[in-house]
Parts: C-alpha cells; structure tokens; sequence
C-alpha cells in the first residue's frame, strides 16, 4: 500500500511555502558553516526519528533542512534500510518522500514532509531505518527508528568468546535474539588457580544493537604471566535482557594455549603441571609436631562383623 500519495504531493506543492529563515541578514557574516538535516521539532530538537504504530497504519513526519550559507543549495534525500551500524544500499519499501530533492535557498530551513506506511503482516517490534541526505560534496544520515505495535522481548547472547594474550584482547560478539534495539552493558570477571582474580564493573557499550544484529567487540585484556585463567563476559540491556558466555586458557610467557596442536598441547601439560605443584605446596600441611602424633589416634578400620 503506497503512503498516502496525494496528501505527500500536497504538502510538496506547498514545501516552498514553509521554508524558514534561521538567520537575519544582519547575522550573514556568521552564516557559512555546512548544511544539515535533522528531524524537524517545535521544542528540544531531537537526536532522531522515532515512530510508533500498529500494523496497516501510516506514520508521517518532517525532515528539516538547514542551508546558512549565502548562496542556494540542491539536496538530494532518500530513504534506506538501515541495521544499526548506518544504511544499506538500496530503499526503503516502507518510507516515501514528498520530493527527492530539495533546492535550499540561502540561510533558509526547509522542511520535508514524509510517510512511513507499516504493513499490515509486520510483526511487532523495532525497524531500523535512515534518511539519506546528499549534496554539495557531503551526506548526512538521519536515524529512523520505527516500533510496530505488538508484544516486545528483549533478548540478546554472547558469542565466540576467545582470548588474545598476544594482542592483550579478548575478542567476542553479540547478537541480538529478540525484537527491540538495545543498548547493551558490558560486566568482566576474570579467575586464576592461583588465585588473580580481576572484575570489572558493568560499562555502556558505544554500540546499538537493533533486532538481528550481530557485532563483533574486543574488550582489553592484561593476561598474567603464569596462571589458568577463566574469564567471564556478562551482557545485559534493559528490558530484562541478558547473556554470558566464557572462555578458559593457560598462559605462559609469550604463549597462550587454549587447546591447540601436539606441540601447544604439551606446553599446556607442562604449565598445567607447574600449576598444579605450586598449589599443592600451598595446600600441603607443615609437619605435626611430636606431641600431637603420640596423641594422635590409630587408624579406623570398618567391615562386616561376622
């Protein structure tokens, strides 16, 4: 079902109509910085769209566009897929545009009508989406988040956990399982045999995970010099999701192994052995003195009693 084409067409025959200035001649001196696009707002501007409805219904907006130079500007727009990480090629089946291109006059906001139509068999939940904006050697994305009315659920999983003691890193990713975007938060607890332990405190990760995305993340690492390590990544992101996942290696100077060939293999006996000694000799008890061991009792015998 397209979005509402006559009434777009309206508000496009009328685009020129509602440009705004944003600088008074007397302030042209301060008036050549670049162009931008964000969503257009009557109060505190907004960092992106974001668009809420229920299956079958057409959600419209506006795009604002700001040229405070001294001379016009062409614009091109577009509508894209988008997954979190910026848009995709190609368009957007669900986003219309009143024009695909606007001509901007000099220190004038324009602003451009647009219709999201949900479709009728969309599951509930977040869509990703972006307007694309073009012209005079630069582009500029405006985020598009759209939620489909529906039942929501926050899930998320760690994956691949691996640790990198050459590159001091632990490497892993994130998927997202569920229908909403999330913002996750990172928790890292690292325990040795030999008693180094490290936890670091849940952080916000500078990532957006929208559903079925899947990122791949290092975390620093300071590995220690002899010991067998076992760290633990928790994930969590509100909404009740949560993941954890770990991995487990022997390091040994210059060398971490963590179940590779014959050779490596034999480096693990070796460090695992050396590790299993230390702590022996911490765990053996000291020698009994003389007079606990003239008090101390024989050995206790049990059997069937004929």
């Amino acid at each position: 079902m397209p979005p509402r084409p006559i009434r777009l067409a309206a508000r496009a025959a009328a685009l020129a109509l509602t440009a705004l200035p944003v600088l008074p001649a007397t302030a042209a001196r301060a008036a050549d910085g670049p162009w931008s696009a964000a969503p257009a707002s009557g109060g505190a501007g907004r960092p992106y769209f974001y668009l809420e409805g229920a299956p079958g219904s057409v959600l419209e907006d506006r795009l604002a566009l700001t040229n405070p130079t001294g001379r016009p500007l062409t614009l091109r727009l577009r509508g894209a897929p988008a997954d979190g990480g910026g848009p995709r090629a190609g368009g957007d089946p669900w986003l219309a545009l009143a024009v695909p291109e606007v001509r901007v006059p000099p220190r004038t906001r324009a602003e451009v009508p647009f219709a999201v139509t949900v479709p009728a068999t969309a599951p509930p939940g977040d869509r990703a989406s972006a307007l694309v904006v073009s012209g005079d050697g630069r582009e500029s994305t405006v985020r598009l988040r759209v939620r489909v009315a529906g039942p929501t659920l926050a899930a998320l999983t760690v994956e691949d956990v691996h640790l990198d003691q050459a590159r001091s890193r632990i490497r892993y990713a994130l998927v997202n399982r569920g229908n909403t975007t999330l913002a996750p938060r990172l928790e890292v607890r690292s325990d040795g045999l030999l008693g180094a332990a490290s936890h670091h405190p849940a952080r916000a990760l500078a990532v957006e995970l929208v559903p079925g995305r899947r990122v791949e993340l290092t975390e620093p690492w300071h590995p220690p010099a002899v010991d067998r390590v076992r760290v633990r990544l928790t994930v969590t992101a509100a909404g009740g999701a949560r993941g954890e996942a770990s991995a487990s290696a022997v390091c040994v100077p210059g060398t971490l192994v963590a179940g590779a060939g014959a050779g490596a293999g034999a480096l693990a006996a070796g460090a695992g052995g050396a590790l299993w000694w230390a702590r022996r000799r911490r765990a053996r008890p000291g020698p009994v003195p003389p007079a606990a061991a003239q008090a101390a009792p024989g050995p206790v015998t049990t059997g069937a009693v004929s």
